[in-house]
């Protein structure tokens, strides 16, 4: 029930001058004109990497400057105004970000049980053939994956049916089937099992990190 605000750095980021701090400014004016109101800000790292008076550019500090203080102005307002961040590079932030940020909780990859229930609520019954699906197998090959990379195994999988009508109909009308074939031939497959396999033989975890560095970073600053 809050108006939502989606920040990502090309939001705030501005080659002109002075820009980046004024667009900051007017942000948090509007989330105080319109609280409730919540400020996400995807990827806080590359807007809030850790400051340096050696290498790092005078606009860039000033961006950041502005950002803390109107973080500070909300906490002396009675505006209710909630900023949510998230980072795949905890460990970059500015210390001064993280004294703000109040509660700084790890998002861990998905447990077994919980990548079985992503599968069930991605492949339905209206496009998967879910009673010929063991999902609890497709949980325990896919160790290490993410929430993002389950999601991109059952797009994979959903465009297998796609691919056979295609194959289907070429080989039926050959090149120009396209302008031979009526709307009511287009109807595609369910999603089967095997389809789900082959995309898993497709894809792999995209988790390039140690997990051991994020938990010993939660367990240092963690809240």
């Amino acid at each position: 029930g809050t108006t939502f605000f989606n920040i990502s750095a090309s939001t705030i980021v501005s080659k002109w001058r002075g820009d980046s701090e004024k667009l900051i400014r007017v942000l948090f004016e509007l989330a105080r004109y319109h609280a409730p109101s919540t400020i996400f800000m995807d990827e806080m790292d590359s807007v809030m990497s850790r400051r340096s008076t050696h290498d790092e550019h005078e606009a860039s500090r000033r961006m950041k400057t502005e950002l803390l203080v109107q973080m500070d102005g909300l906490v002396q307002s009675d505006a209710q105004v909630f900023v949510l961040a998230a980072s795949n590079f905890p460990f970059d932030l500015d210390p001064a970000l993280l004294r703000r940020l109040e509660k700084r909780i790890l998002v861990p990859l998905p447990e077994e049980d919980e990548r079985e229930a992503m599968f069930r609520l991605l492949l339905t019954e209206d496009i998967a053939d879910v009673k010929n699906m063991s999902f609890e197998e497709f949980a325990e090959k896919t160790k290490g994956y993410s929430g993002s990379d389950i999601h991109l195994v059952c797009k994979e999988a959903a465009m297998e049916p796609l691919r056979r009508l295609m194959k289907d109909l070429q080989e039926t009308y050959g090149d120009s089937y396209l302008d031979a074939v009526s709307e009511d031939q287009l109807s595609l497959d369910l999603i089967s099992s095997d389809d789900v396999q082959l995309a898993l033989s497709r894809t792999k975890a995209s988790e390039a990190y140690n997990p051991k560095v994020y938990e010993d970073w939660q367990e240092k600053y963690g809240v």
